[in-house]
Order: C-alpha cells, then sequence, then structure tokens
C-alpha cells in the first residue's frame, strides 16, 4: 500500500513539474506556438487583444507602419483586399486610425502619402459622403 501511495505520490509530483513550463518554453516548441496562434486568429477577442498588445510595443507599431507602406504601394494587392473582405479591411482601416491618432508622426506620413494618391483621396472622399448620408 505504501509503495502505491509512493508511487502516486511521485506521478503527481512530476504531473506537477511538467505542468509548470515557462511562456517561453511552449512558445519555442512549433507546434505548441502554432496551436497558440491558431486559437487566438480564429477568436475575435482575443485577436483584438493581440492587437493591442502587438501595438502597444515600438516593434508592432514599426510593423504596421512597414506593412501600410508595402500596401500603399502596391495598389493592385490593396485593390483586391478591400474587395475581397470589406470586413477585415474596415478593421484594419479602424485600428490604423486609432494608431496614427497616438502617434503623430505616423499620422503625418499616413497624410502624406494619402495626399499624394489621388485613388485614396477619391476613397476617402467617398467614405465621408457615406458617412454624412447614413
Amino acid at each position: 500500500m505504501k509503495t502505491l501511495q509512493k508511487f502516486v505520490g511521485l506521478l503527481a509530483l512530476t504531473a506537477l513539474f511538467a505542468s509548470c513550463q515557462s511562456p517561453k518554453q511552449v512558445l519555442s516548441e512549433s507546434d505548441s506556438r502554432m496551436e497558440i496562434m491558431n486559437d487566438i486568429a480564429s477568436d475575435h477577442d482575443m485577436s483584438k487583444e493581440m492587437m493591442q498588445a502587438i501595438m502597444s510595443g515600438d516593434h508592432g507599431k514599426m510593423l504596421m507602419h512597414e506593412r501600410m507602406n508595402v500596401m500603399m504601394e502596391d495598389k493592385s494587392m490593396m485593390k483586391k483586399m478591400m474587395k475581397e473582405n470589406p470586413e477585415m479591411s474596415k478593421r484594419m482601416m479602424s485600428v490604423m486610425m486609432e494608431t496614427a491618432k497616438e502617434d503623430t508622426t505616423m499620422m503625418t506620413d499616413m497624410c502624406k502619402s494619402m495626399m499624394k494618391n489621388p485613388e485614396m483621396m477619391e476613397m476617402m472622399k467617398k467614405m465621408k459622403e457615406k458617412e454624412s448620408n447614413q
């Protein structure tokens, strides 16, 4: 009986140590990292939280700024993306605007870029007209 108790105790202790992995250890494993990222990506609330966490750091803001520059330069990709997924483009625009409100340098760069692009100005004009008609 005591042997059984010792075995169960040892098993419980081993399980306890195994469950105490640090987040870095969990994320270092490719499979578990992908599973976590897929879970976050498939859940709307968790995705919003992740975007907020990413955008709170300088690295995230820099990545967003770079991505926006690339998308602004590749007009065909931007048009295709906007047509295929209007909900995603609305979310992207709102995240971009919120980020720009907090980051004046990004806002200035974005405004300059938009003013140089007649198609973008026309799109903004249409969006403004649509909002005023509602």
